[in-house]
């Protein structure tokens, strides 16, 4: 942790202030315009860090839950700011950014109630003459760069658990919400502790890839795409410095012939529309039981067509513009690809505006759809369901597992023993029975294959946060 002043340090492009400007999604006027960091700044940032980090590993665990917990209540004072900034720059409706809000404060609370226990030293079985313990060390300085489609769900599983445990952070948020990652540091700020526990900057993704290589950088969280993933780990091969990557899913669903139909189909769409899809784990491919088939399709048709689609802001709108400027185009492409394999469109399909304005793309039913659509191979990220018929259990199992992906995966029926034999062969890093789309704190989020590796949230959460420290004391000869 301390400054070794014969370091060779990392060097950043040199130059004038530049900055970055984000487009609201609905609107298409600018929704935020941020200074990019310049190479004087990035330095001061991660020397302020690392003098935080010093400072705020002195801290015992129960005074680090209580600057956590004046964080919290100067976060949430600022609520409808907050959910108006995310609305603004990547088109999710403003319910639904309420929302996360709440959510975020949930696991912040909950990390929070776990982390005297989580954090204690693990004290063996007693040794006459010896006192032996493994303490959990924290690391220094953890750079976090969070995603764009929750800004805050996906900051908070690095800030909150790493301050915790005795670290100072860096938040570099995704471009398309740079906002959200001041927010942190300015209720760090406000919480009165150790000066710059949390501090934010925003850069462009070279510059992220040699604060990466950059020897301040004690641990590094990315949630993002594989490729980003695979950029930030090619960025820290010539270091051992922690990286955790969260990349994302093509995640599978499995509706069993005793599945409850009404419930099944109600949650399943909602897993795969809701944030117009744009979620790791939104459900993106269905397979349902040849006996459930029809019926499946069905009742998914009506729930899939009754999203409505307009202005971000309105009560009224439950389906938002899709955030990248890119994306709608690719959406497409998904769905030509499907169309000439031999799938079938129920209802949707197609990119649209409101009124003129938005880049929308239709909440998407698909059925009959092959293996070998890229829909089913791929992430979409986009308010596509793509559904497909097979004989038995053993079918669907090898179905959800032909992916390079492996986040989360549902199975949906009234058997916990099917289930639970299902769960045990499925490759993800979550498995759920008769619900998706939706993440408990105190399990912990991983992925398997190219989902990624490490761990955020949980117990075992601290683990990617921490190092074991062995205390071996001989207390007689």
């Amino acid at each position: 942790m301390g400054h070794d002043p014969r370091r060779v340090l990392t060097r950043y492009a040199a130059g004038p202030m530049a900055s970055h400007t984000v487009d609201d999604p609905f609107t298409g006027e600018t929704a935020a315009s941020v200074p990019m960091a310049d190479e004087a700044t990035i330095g001061k940032t991660l020397d302020r860090a690392r003098e935080a980090a010093r400072a705020i590993r002195k801290l015992s665990v129960d005074e680090r839950v209580a600057l956590c917990d004046r964080a919290l209540t100067a976060f949430e004072a600022r609520i409808e700011e907050v959910a108006q900034d995310i609305t603004k720059q990547m088109g999710k409706p403003l319910s639904q950014s309420r929302g996360e809000v709440k959510g975020m404060a949930g696991r912040w609370r909950h990390m929070m109630e776990i982390a005297k226990e989580s954090l204690a030293d693990v004290v063996l079985p007693p040794k006459e003459g010896f006192e032996r313990r493994i303490a959990k060390e924290p690391l220094g300085v953890v750079l976090d760069l969070p995603a764009w489609n929750y800004p805050l769900l996906t900051a908070v599983n690095a800030v909150v658990p790493a301050v915790l445990a005795g670290n100072a952070v860096v938040v570099k948020h995704s471009p398309r919400t740079p906002l959200c990652g001041e927010h942190f540091a300015r209720a760090f700020a406000d919480a009165g502790g150790p000066p710059n526990t949390v501090q934010a900057l925003f850069v462009d993704y070279e510059t992220t890839e040699k604060m990466v290589a950059d020897e301040r950088v004690d641990a590094v969280l990315f949630t993002g795409s594989v490729l980003g993933g695979h950029r930030i780990q090619a960025a820290a091969k010539d270091r051992f410095v922690r990286v955790g990557l969260e990349l994302g899913g093509n995640d599978p669903a499995y509706v069993a012939e005793d599945a409850d139909l009404a419930n099944t189909v109600e949650n399943v769409v909602d897993g795969a529309i809701y944030n117009a899809g744009q979620s790791c784990c939104a459900v993106e491919r269905v397979y349902v039981h040849r006996s459930m088939y029809e019926n499946f399709i069905a009742a998914a048709e009506p729930l899939v067509k009754g999203y409505v689609l307009g202005d971000p802001r309105s009560d009224k709108t439950s389906l938002g513009p899709i955030a990248q400027p890119w994306h709608v185009k690719e959406l497409s492409a998904f769905i030509a690809d499907a169309k000439a394999k031999g799938a079938k469109v129920v209802t949707g399909g197609e990119a649209c505006a409101v009124s003129g304005k938005g880049r929308f793309f239709q909440a998407t039913l698909l059925r009959d759809v092959p293996q070998t659509a890229e829909v089913m191979q791929k992430e979409s990220f986009g308010p596509i369901l793509a559904v497909s018929p097979v004989e038995s259990d053993d079918e669907a199992l090898a179905r959800m597992n032909d992916s390079r992906l492996g986040l989360t995966a549902s199975v949906w029926t009234k058997d916990r023993d099917r289930a639970d034999r299902l769960a045990r062969e499925l490759e993800f890093g979550t498995v759920y029975m008769n619900r998706c789309d939706a993440l408990d704190p105190a399990l912990p989020w991983t992925g398997t294959k190219d989902s990624g590796r490490g761990v955020t949230l949980s117990a075992l959460g601290f683990a990617e946060l921490t190092r074991p420290k062995a205390i071996h004391f001989r207390l007689k000869f």
